[in-house]
């Protein structure tokens, strides 16, 4: 931000507008800035006044009003940065939004600026051609490993805290404090020193992410998901695991002095209850990134223009605290309408969607989308063509062998040992069933022998699955279509 800032300051733009949640930390680079230019800086607050930072602790409390403030910029005749924070709310009264215009016409042949610095951009119309609006981005891995350096040192110096960290913990403790402003991350960290009492060891990440999960739980829009499937728990797929496995290391600083990019995600379509669902949550375990699931039908809202704000606003948490991992279960159900959505929702539906895949193709954050779908019928076109994501992988029905790993993991999942039971039978009786059609076998055959007051035996499987209807028969159809699709635009997860 300071380059940017030192640019339009010397071009003499006279209405700034950074925005940002971190404000000590923009003040420090805007005061840095000042001196590199060597002007005179002034800080107001509604609060306090007008301060000189120079000066710390001396308020002019007789200037918190905000058009008199204005006035006195106006008068000043030095070359000056004037920082106002959190000046929004004076915004709604015309009167301050009429001498802000008169101001910046008064500095635009100057050496004075005003920055508006606050954490709510919301810029009146009358406002829009005179104001400059300028993102301060959330700390780098550079400045947040010179930060977690400090926190070592100081923590080190004064407390006498263990640092149990090699290189690469180290590297993946920064990457996974990236989302986060300076002040969260040191509170993530100083959590974590504390609950491995007086160290700082592999488990900071853990404490990084509950930080994160805060962030998400503020936002609505998204929900948190605290997974502890792994994907040796996930049967079968093992194509669709290898391609996975390879990419552990993918959002590492390693990975892009490489020379690779960072990977946008995955579209697994396919049979429902074939284990979809519990890839996207296995993955972000695996990965050790936050899981974050949106629900599109959340998006809508009644108000004209508000579903699109719900969408950037939704994209933009989602980015503030990447590495993550982004699951959009049923995407064909949220997107649904696009096609007819013209007549129904007056478009909403087709621009929100619009926005969405403009965001999978440019998106330049490190947000891994992985979308499931059940029905390719009422999949839009524009979703599957390639750009929006790394691969699509179809998800079969499973085979025998990857029937008898599901069988072993859901007996093993539910303290069972699989030796005392003929997998291979199981698997041969259990034909045409999904991954979740056989867990709930394993579900019911345990209810049974719960109701017998004995342990559960291989007869009690048989029984059930000779009583169980399975999902591939009654939409025989609709695989048969899947698979048809399937050949053409995807690869298979087996």
């Amino acid at each position: 931000m300071k380059q940017t800032l030192d640019i339009y300051i010397r071009a003499r733009y006279p209405l700034l507008w950074v925005v940002t949640p971190e404000e000590a930390r923009a003040l420090k680079e805007i005061d840095e800035l000042a001196q590199d230019q060597r002007k005179r800086l002034m800080h107001w607050s509604a609060t306090l006044g007008l301060e000189n930072p120079a000066m710390p602790g001396r308020h002019d409390s007789s200037k918190r009003d905000p058009l008199s403030l204005l006035s006195l910029i106006i008068e000043d005749k030095e070359a000056c940065i004037w920082v106002l924070r959190d000046f929004h709310p004076f915004l709604k009264d015309h009167n301050v939004i009429r001498r802000l215009r008169e101001t910046a016409a008064s500095l635009a042949a100057s050496n004075k600026t005003v920055i508006l610095l606050g954490p709510v951009l919301k810029i009146p119309p009358e406002l829009e051609k005179e104001i400059t609006v300028v993102d301060f981005e959330l700390p780098n891995a550079a400045q947040l490993e010179q930060k977690l350096n400090s926190i070592i040192e100081r923590s080190h110096r004064h407390e006498q805290v263990e640092v149990m960290l090699d290189k690469r913990q180290r590297t993946r403790l920064v990457q996974a404090c990236l989302g986060l402003t300076e002040t969260e991350a040191a509170n993530a960290i100083a959590k974590a020193i504390v609950q491995a009492g007086g160290q700082l060891n592999g488990d900071a990440i853990e404490a990084v992410t509950a930080e994160k999960q805060q962030i998400i739980r503020k936002s609505g829009l998204l929900e948190f998901y605290a997974s502890q499937e792994q994907l040796a728990g996930v049967g079968g797929l093992a194509t669709l695991k290898e391609w996975l496995r390879k990419r552990v290391r993918a959002f590492s600083e390693e990975a892009r002095k490489f020379g690779l990019p960072e990977p946008k995600g995955i579209l697994l379509v396919g049979v429902q209850g074939c284990g979809k669902s519990l890839v996207a949550k296995s993955v972000a375990n695996s990965w050790r990134l936050p899981l974050l699931r949106l629900d599109v039908g959340r998006l809508f809202a009644s108000l004209v223009g508000s579903s699109e704000e719900n969408l950037r606003n939704a994209i933009k948490v989602a980015e503030s605290i990447a590495p993550v991992v982004l699951w959009v279960d049923e995407i064909e159900k949220g997107f649904s309408g696009v096609g007819s959505s013209n007549v129904s929702d007056a478009g909403t539906s087709a621009r929100v969607f619009g926005s969405f895949i403009t965001w999978l193709q440019e998106k330049q954050k490190p947000v891994f989308v992985i979308a499931t779908a059940n029905s390719v019928e009422h999949l839009p076109p524009e979703l599957v063509r390639k750009g929006r994501f790394d691969e699509i992988f179809f998800v079969d029905l499973p085979s025998t062998t990857e029937r008898t790993d599901i069988w072993q993991i859901h007996l093993e999942k539910r303290n069972r040992d699989p030796n005392a039971f003929d997998l291979h039978t199981l698997a041969m009786a259990s034909d045409g069933l999904s991954g979740a059609e056989i867990e709930q076998a394993v579900i019911a055959g345990l209810y049974e022998a719960f109701d017998k007051n004995r342990a559960l035996e291989m007869s009690d499987l048989l029984e059930v699955l000779q009583e169980t209807v399975p999902l591939s028969r009654m939409m025989d159809a609709e695989i048969t279509r899947l698979r048809e699709w399937a050949q053409q635009r995807a690869r298979l997860a087996s």
